[in-house]
């Protein structure tokens, strides 16, 4: 029985670290293996590039390993064959890459992602795409426990075997404290937040004046959640003064080690805030992301290229890891969490807009997706004779068919602003209108919005002959203002049947 595929590259293992170093990999992951079995799971590990094992389950061996099509596939044949529970990716991005989605909002240098890339066609039956509006209907449980990227020896992913092989689940009121950073100028919004998942904004830290140091005793808590600035290859956070003029250090690779408990949990906005980038190259401090796992956190749910939410009340960014820690707070594995985030993403809008796509693309859970942090009590007892792991297994299985059934229904159903209109022509109201928001965004007037024609799937519900009413156009603008350091604003508005009837003024985490 299948319930948990673990998926790597053995011969980009073998290129990093040698063939000692894959065999200390490989009796680390049986011992994963082998706790996984006494917690009910049944374990094991599939290698992409073994051509041998691939064409059992139907599949090709990746040949490129940086090859992001072979990787998909190959995984989609494994998935095909095993229908697992629990999907583990098993290294960093320079042995199973992230995939190549391409960013609606690429617009440089104001949005300079060519690509948002991240782990969430693995979660999809949609084969290969650089489209995101292929994968707007998740139905798997995938999760990536990474290796260092450009690394020599293996000690980081031993590690991060072992937290795994020793997680265990404790009382969801461990969760109930949290540690709540956020920037000044985004105080209103992470008060929101944390209100929705914890019902109390009380332990929020603001930055400045707290950071880059914070007391071991404040990180304790096992919950994370932050929202704060972030840079490509940076192993710091940032905070941001209300006047948006500052933006000192809020939390350190370097200041955090040592801090992080055994089991944490982490949800976290900031730009590139779950980026790999390689730090033994770079001769950088290892990213944030990765030193929370080295120290025994159990999820790290984060974005690998630049996230946008508003900085007053919630959208984007602030949604998706919002509902990853209340599926968390739940009793969901981690895996499960990141799921389900993705789907109540989905669900929340009527459309899916050029932004919304972004964050959806680029959020990725790092950790052991079958990780149970969490337990709630239940009334409901398992009757003499009757094997746990066989009710376990089940109750499982019936979670997977009705998340499976939501995917599939998102997936027919949810319209999208995926495709840009060249040479738009808009009416005077709407050109009013856009020069409008841009004012109030602080965009430049030189600064034009692109268009996106509305895609309705042919599973869009229909009332008598009438479609139900939704967007038929979007326009975005991104702008780095040259003043200041807080990055860029993006502008998104909503034309229905030729008037603007809504917009969302975003700024980039």
């Amino acid at each position: 029985m299948d319930d948990k595929i673990i998926v790597s590259n053995r011969s980009a293992l073998a290129a990093k670290y040698g063939s000692q170093g894959v065999a200390k990999i490989k009796s680390a992951v049986n011992k994963l293996i082998t706790a996984d079995k006494k917690r009910g799971i049944g374990s094991r590990i599939i290698y992409l590039d073994d051509a041998k094992a691939m064409k059992k389950l139907g599949g090709s061996a990746v040949v490129d390993r940086r090859s992001a099509r072979q990787n998909k596939e190959a995984i989609d044949a494994i998935h095909r064959a095993t229908t697992p529970e629990y999907l583990l990716i098993l290294g960093a991005t320079d042995v199973v890459p992230h995939q190549d989605m391409s960013n609606p909002m690429f617009d440089p240098p104001d949005d300079e992602d060519r690509y948002a890339y991240g782990d969430l066609p693995y979660a999809c039956d949609a084969g290969y795409a650089r489209d995101v509006a292929k994968f707007k209907g998740p139905t798997r449980v995938v999760g990536r426990l990474p290796d260092l990227t450009g690394a020599r020896e293996p000690s980081h992913l031993l590690a991060l075997l072992g937290v795994a092989t020793k997680s265990r689940t404790r009382r969801v009121t461990d969760y109930a404290s949290y540690f709540g950073l956020s920037t000044e100028s985004w105080s209103k919004s992470t008060e929101q937040s944390l209100f929705n998942v914890f019902g109390n904004a009380t332990a929020i830290n603001l930055a400045p004046p707290r950071g880059p140091s914070h007391p071991a005793s404040r990180l304790a808590a096992l919950a994370h959640f932050i929202n704060c600035h972030g840079g490509k290859a940076d192993p710091s956070f940032y905070g941001e003064d209300a006047k948006e003029t500052e933006q000192p250090e809020s939390l350190t690779s370097d200041l955090i080690k040592g801090k992080i408990k055994a089991g944490t949990v982490a949800a976290v906005e900031c730009c590139y805030g779950a980026e790999l980038y390689d730090s033994v190259t770079l001769s950088l401090p290892l990213p944030i992301c990765q030193h929370y796992l080295r120290q025994g956190a159990y999820a790290y749910f984060g974005s690998s290229t630049i996230a946008y939410g508003p900085p007053e009340g919630n959208g984007a960014a602030d949604l998706i890891t919002q509902y990853f820690l209340l599926s968390i707070l739940d009793g969901a594995s981690i895996g499960r969490a990141a799921l389900v985030a993705r789907q109540r993403f989905v669900q929340q809008t009527s459309e899916l807009d050029p932004a919304d796509l972004k964050t959806l693309a680029q959020f990725s859970l790092l950790g052991d997706p079958s990780i149970h942090p969490a337990k709630l009590d239940t009334p409901t007892s398992v009757p003499r004779g009757m094997e746990i792991a066989v009710v376990q297994r089940r109750q499982r299985q019936e979670r997977r068919e009705k998340l499976r059934a939501m995917g599939d229904f998102l997936q027919d159903t949810k319209p999208t602003a995926s495709r840009k209109v060249r040479n738009a022509h808009c009416s005077t109201t709407v050109r009013s209108a856009l020069a409008n928001i841009a004012r109030e965004a602080g965009i430049g007037s030189k600064k034009e919005f692109t268009a996106f024609d509305v895609a309705a799937p042919r599973g869009v519900r229909r009332h008598g002959t009438k479609m139900i009413a939704m967007a038929s156009r979007y326009y975005v603008a991104v702008y780095r203002p040259k003043r200041g350091s807080g990055g860029s604003v993006a502008a998104v508005a909503k034309e229905v049947g030729g008037r603007i009837v809504g917009y969302r003024i975003y700024r980039e985490k």
